[in-house]
């Protein structure tokens, strides 16, 4: 995949700090998860069929968000609680080069070492520093780990608008579930004590 230009989109950069496990770890994890090669080959499948809808996934689950203010919140001005539109836009842009992302990238080990700076930037280690904002400093664990559903669960009837076979749609829906499981199983590091993870 060429590189991108998008305000804070880092992947491959080489200031990125290495994912702190093991290639041979990083193998069990995917197996836990049960990821295998063909799920590779149904989550680029899912890429050809979502990239260029992109945007109207981004609209439902920005939507989803801003109609929650409980997590609105964690994307507010600190001062005023005002929502800071300019990090809104420049997460959102972030948020669809991720869907590309995880389709394409195969797991290798520059996606894996960029999955820390996402846990980072979702942390107080490094929240709010990658656009200069003054919104709220941390956005909890659980509501990293509760996401898990609406981003698998709103997926699927995207899946399912390029004439693909129903056993097609179900393949590619559940190599992206279990593409973002992995996602977020490698964000959690940061949350974690040290030689807790």
């Amino acid at each position: 995949m060429s590189r991108v230009s998008i305000p804070g989109y880092k992947m491959g950069s080489p200031e990125l700090k290495r994912y702190p496990i093991s290639d041979k770890e990083f193998e069990e994890l995917k197996k836990s998860v049960m990821i295998t090669d063909e799920d590779v080959k149904y989550l680029a499948m899912a890429g050809d069929v979502l990239r260029d809808q992109i945007n109207d996934v981004l609209d439902l689950w920005y939507g989803w968000v801003g109609s929650n203010p409980h997590l609105l919140y964690y994307f507010t001005d600190k001062n005023t609680n005002a929502p800071i539109k300019d990090y809104l836009e420049a997460v959102r842009k972030r948020f669809g080069q991720w869907i590309l992302d995880l389709c394409y990238r195969g797991f290798d080990r520059t996606w894996l070492d960029y999955q820390l700076e996402i846990g980072l930037r979702h942390h107080r280690s490094k929240k709010n520093r990658t656009d200069n904002v003054n919104s709220v400093d941390h956005i909890p664990l659980r509501y990293v780990v509760a996401f898990i559903y609406p981003i698998s669960a709103t997926i699927k009837p995207f899946l399912g608008k390029k004439g693909h076979r129903p056993d097609e749609v179900e393949r590619m829906f559940q190599a992206w579930f279990k593409a973002v499981v992995l996602s977020v199983a490698l964000w959690s590091y940061p949350y974690a004590r040290e030689g807790d993870w």
